[in-house]
C-alpha cells in the first residue's frame, strides 16, 4: 500500500498519498581526474559516476528549492561540451534549505547517486544527483546559463525507444538520442535550465500548483484546447508539467486552453507525479482562453436519456451537493436515468461499519429538486463493509437515479450485497432475477472493488437493462516516463477479469432475448481503444458509444496533459442499429482548476 507524506515536489507543502521515496547507489568506475557535470551525467539515464566521490566539481546555480521533502539546488556547466547526449545541469540534494542563490558560481565536493522518485517499485527513472555535498561559492552574480530552448522543432515526434529486453524492458543503460526521442530529448537537458515560450494549457492547474501546457499546440488538439490521448502509441510529446520555484500565491489558477504567454524557464527536474517538470523560476503571463462548461441538449419526449457521473467521493459531509445538482439539472437537462459512481456511506471516511448511503443519496436528491430538477427516486445495493475498495471506511457504490415522472424501476426482490443476479425468460422475454441485483458478487474478479450493480427499467412500455459499473482503478500502472518502456499495466489483468464478467452476462441476457435493449455504462478506469473496452465489447455484445463521437472529442478525464476516456456507455445491438443514438461527453470538470469531480458526466440518447 501507497504511504503517506506531507511534502511533494511542488510550491505547495501538502499532504499526498504516494509511494515509498528512495536513493539507489549504483556500482561505478572510478572517478576521472577532472570531473565536469557532464561527465557525471553521462550518456545514459543512469550516471557513469554513481557511487563515486566527485570533487570540486564547477558551475553556475541556475536554481533554489527550499521546500518539501527535497531541498537543494540546480547547476550548470557554462562552458558545454559538445555531444547533446550529455545534460550540462545537474541537482545537488542538500537536505535542508541550501546556503546559495541563484547566479553564485560554485565547486561542489559530493557523492554521485540515482535517486528514483517514489521508489524502484514505481518502475519510474531515476535523477541524477550529488548528495552529501560541501560547496564552496566562488563568487556571486554571474550570469546564469541561457535556458534551452524546448519547442515544437527541438522535440521529436517519436516518444521513446524500446527498452532493453535483457534488462526487464528497462531504457537505463540505452545511449540517448535526443534526437530521436522524446524522453530522450528530455533527459539530455535534466537539470539543465530549459525554457517554452507561448505554450498552451492543457490541464488545469491542481491543488498540488502545478499545471501541464503542451510546446506542440497542434499535436492531437482539442477543439477546446487539450490534447487527446488516442491510442497507446500516442503519448503526446509536447506535455511538459510547470511547477515554480516561487510563492504559491503567485502560481497562475488556470484551465485548459488558457496561455502561458511569454517565457516560462527554470531547471528541469524529473518526479514520480508527472516525470519531466519545468521548475520555473520565471512563469510567463496566464492569459485566460475563456473556457465554459458545456450544457447538453435536454431530451425530446420520445427519448430516453441515460447518463453516467462519477461524482468523486461524495458523503454527506461535502460542500458540493448543490454543484452537483446543478450539473445534473442545467448541464445534464435532468436525465431520466443517471448512474452515480463513488457514492460513499452515511459518514463517508468513518470506519466504523457504516454501509447505508440513503442520507448520501437523499442529500443529493433535495439539492437536485432546489435546483429545479425532477424528485428522483433511486436504487442502490449497500455493499459489504470495507469490501468494494476505494477511500476506506467510505464504502463507495454505485447508485441508480430515475425520474418516476419519465421511467420506472421494476423491483423484483432477492438482491442483496452477496447474491448474483441471473437471467431467466419470462413470456420470450429477458428477465432479470433481481432488480436491482449485483453481478457474481463472489467472482475473485471483484476482490476489493465495486460490484455491478444491474436493473430494470421501463420507459414508454419498452425494458431496458442498465448495468452501473466501477471497474478497477490504474493504481499501480506504471507512468509515460517510466524507464520500462513501453510501461507494464498491471492494473489491467484485474480489470480484463471484471470485463469479462460484465460481457458474459450481457452475452446472456442477448441469448436470452436477441433485441433485448442493454446498457453497460460507469467508470470503467479505460480507455475506448484499450483491452478492457474490447473485451467488454466482446464479439458486438456491446459498443462504446464514445466511438460515435470525432477522435478529437473523445475524453473523460485529464491526466498529465492527455485528455483521455475512462467513463463509457456501451450499448448493446438493438441500440447501436438505431439511427437517433446521440452521444455527448459533457465536458464541466476534467479542463477545470475548480472541478467539482476529476471526471466529466456522459449522456445517451436514444429511443427505444
Amino acid at each position: 500500500m501507497p504511504s503517506k507524506r506531507t511534502a511533494r515536489i511542488g510550491a505547495l507543502t501538502v499532504a499526498a498519498v504516494c509511494s515509498t521515496v528512495s536513493a539507489v547507489v549504483l556500482t561505478t568506475p572510478a572517478q576521472a581526474d577532472t570531473v565536469h557535470i557532464h561527465d557525471i551525467q553521462g550518456t545514459t539515464r543512469t550516471s557513469p559516476l554513481a557511487g563515486t566521490k566527485v570533487t570540486d566539481v564547477p558551475g553556475i546555480v541556475t536554481g533554489v528549492r527550499t521546500y518539501g521533502s527535497s531541498k537543494g539546488f540546480w547547476y550548470q556547466d557554462p562552458t558545454p561540451d559538445a555531444d547533446p547526449a550529455t545534460s550540462e545541469g545537474v541537482f545537488v540534494f542538500t537536505s535542508s534549505a541550501p546556503k546559495v542563490a541563484v547566479g553564485d558560481s560554485v565547486t561542489v565536493t559530493g557523492t554521485v547517486s540515482e535517486y528514483v522518485p517514489g521508489g524502484t517499485s514505481t518502475g519510474n527513472q531515476s535523477v541524477t544527483e550529488v548528495t552529501k555535498p560541501t560547496v564552496t561559492v566562488v563568487s556571486s552574480g554571474n550570469p546564469v546559463p541561457a535556458a534551452t530552448v524546448v519547442d515544437a522543432k527541438s522535440v521529436p515526434d517519436d516518444y521513446a525507444p524500446a527498452g532493453d529486453t535483457a534488462a526487464g524492458g528497462s531504457v537505463n543503460a540505452l545511449t540517448l538520442q535526443p534526437a530521436q526521442y522524446a524522453l530522450d530529448h528530455y533527459e539530455s537537458l535534466e537539470g539543465m535550465n530549459v525554457q517554452v515560450a507561448d505554450a498552451r494549457v492543457v490541464t488545469a492547474t491542481d491543488p498540488y500548483t502545478e499545471l501541464w501546457v503542451t510546446v506542440k499546440p497542434h499535436e492531437n488538439a482539442t477543439r477546446r484546447g487539450g490534447t487527446v490521448y488516442g491510442s497507446y502509441t500516442s503519448q503526446n510529446t509536447g506535455r511538459i508539467q510547470i511547477q515554480s520555484l516561487g510563492a504559491t500565491a503567485d502560481f497562475p489558477t488556470a484551465n485548459v486552453g488558457d496561455k502561458l504567454t511569454g517565457v516560462t524557464a527554470g531547471p528541469l527536474d524529473y518526479n514520480q507525479f508527472g516525470g519531466y517538470t519545468l521548475v520555473a523560476n520565471q512563469l510567463g503571463t496566464l492569459q485566460k482562453g475563456g473556457l465554459e462548461r458545456e450544457t447538453t441538449r435536454k431530451q425530446a419526449r420520445g427519448e430516453l436519456a441515460v447518463a453516467t457521473y462519477n461524482v468523486e467521493n461524495l458523503d454527506p459531509g461535502d460542500a458540493t451537493f448543490a454543484a452537483h445538482a446543478s450539473a445534473i439539472v442545467n448541464n445534464l437537462n435532468a436525465p431520466d436515468i443517471v448512474s452515480l459512481e463513488e457514492i460513499q456511506d452515511n459518514n463517508g471516511a468513518t470506519d466504523d461499519g457504516t454501509v447505508a448511503a440513503d442520507r448520501t443519496v437523499n442529500k443529493l436528491i433535495d439539492a437536485i429538486v432546489a435546483a429545479g430538477g425532477p424528485k428522483y427516486d433511486w436504487r442502490s445495493i449497500d455493499p459489504v463493509n470495507d469490501q468494494d475498495g476505494g477511500e476506506p471506511g467510505g464504502n463507495i457504490r454505485q447508485v441508480f437515479l430515475f425520474n418516476p415522472a419519465r421511467v420506472s424501476f421494476t423491483d423484483r426482490a432477492g438482491g442483496d450485497s452477496t447474491t448474483a443476479v441471473g437471467v431467466t425468460k419470462v413470456r420470450g422475454k429477458a428477465q432479470l432475477t433481481a432488480s436491482p441485483g449485483r453481478i457474481d458478487p463472489a467472482n475473485t474478479a471483484w476482490k476489493s472493488s465495486r460490484k455491478p450493480l444491474a436493473g430494470e427499467f421501463v420507459f414508454r412500455g419498452h425494458t431496458v437493462f442498465v448495468i452501473a459499473n466501477h471497474l478497477n482503478s490504474k493504481g499501480g500502472d506504471q507512468g509515460l516516463t517510466s524507464q520500462y518502456q513501453p510501461p507494464t499495466r498491471s492494473s489491467e489483468v484485474q480489470r480484463h477479469a471484471q470485463a469479462t464478467v460484465v460481457n458474459a452476462f450481457v452475452d446472456e441476457i442477448l441469448k436470452t432475448q436477441k433485441n433485448a435493449d442493454v446498457i453497460a455504462l460507469g467508470d470503467m478506469n479505460d480507455f475506448e481503444f484499450s483491452g478492457t473496452a474490447k473485451i467488454l465489447e466482446g464479439d458486438g455484445e456491446l459498443w462504446s458509444a464514445i466511438k460515435s463521437l470525432p477522435k478529437s472529442q473523445r475524453y473523460t478525464y485529464d491526466y498529465q496533459g492527455n485528455a483521455q476516456v475512462l467513463d463509457q456507455i456501451l450499448v448493446s445491438p438493438s441500440i447501436r442499429k438505431g439511427c437517433d443514438l446521440e452521444y455527448d461527453s459533457v465536458h464541466i470538470n476534467s479542463e477545470f482548476s475548480d472541478q467539482i469531480s476529476d471526471h466529466d458526466p456522459q449522456v445517451l440518447r436514444f429511443r427505444p
